[in-house]
């Protein structure tokens, strides 16, 4: 899948996810930027979706702007 250049910092990730593990919480979004893709993916049309995943795992988006 493409990198991105803004991802969410990986110590606060793993803060995260492991405060949840402790609490036995399950589905943990970390990252604002996840955050917000997983609020819109619930009201997008599926087509939208589609071609917003395409440019992401695109081969080489790695280094292209979002």
């Amino acid at each position: 899948m493409g990198q991105q250049s803004d991802k969410a910092d990986p110590a606060e990730v793993a803060r995260e996810g492991f405060e949840a593990l402790m609490k036995g919480e399950s589905g943990v979004i970390a990252g604002w930027r996840n955050k917000m893709q997983v609020a819109l993916s619930r009201v997008m049309p599926s087509p939208a979706l589609a071609e917003q995943h395409r440019r992401i795992a695109e081969p080489g988006s790695a280094h292209a702007p979002s």
